[in-house]
């Protein structure tokens, strides 16, 4: 799915746009603070984001709080049952930090299909088309 969404973010049109994929254990906040936009990708564990993804806030929220209000982001989950508190914890994050959603979060249930492929795709140019605008 994060491979999907970096070939979408790489389209025709949006060479300038710098994609970088950064693993949620290893993200720092100067990560967060040279982005311009945010797509998170993240497994569904008991329906709630992973750990690592949690852990990539608790480290990088208080930086980056007041520095990256209004950057549009989009959101990528994968779920064997369920995907939506994993969905809602990734809302309440993101309004907390004053993000912008621009495009549908993409969230799967059971196996990934080409269809869910290109939607995360898709989420991949609208995120990093949407960071042409600022």
């Amino acid at each position: 799915m994060v491979a999907a969404a970096c070939e979408g973010a790489t389209r025709e049109g949006l060479e300038n746009v710098e994609v970088r994929a950064v693993d949620a254990l290893a993200v720092t906040s100067a990560d967060m603070l040279a982005a311009d936009g945010y797509l998170l990708a993240t497994p569904a564990n008991l329906g709630y984001m992973s750990g690592a993804m949690k852990h990539a806030f608790d480290t990088t929220y208080n930086d980056v709080i007041d520095v990256t209000c209004g950057r549009p982001f989009g959101a990528l989950v994968h779920g064997e049952s369920d995907t939506t508190g994993a969905l809602l914890a990734i809302t309440k994050i993101a309004t907390g930090l004053r993000w912008q959603c621009v495009t549908e979060p993409v969230s799967v249930l059971g196996p990934v299909g080409d269809d869910h492929l290109a939607a995360c795709a898709e989420a991949g140019a609208v995120v990093a088309a949407s960071t042409l605008n600022l």
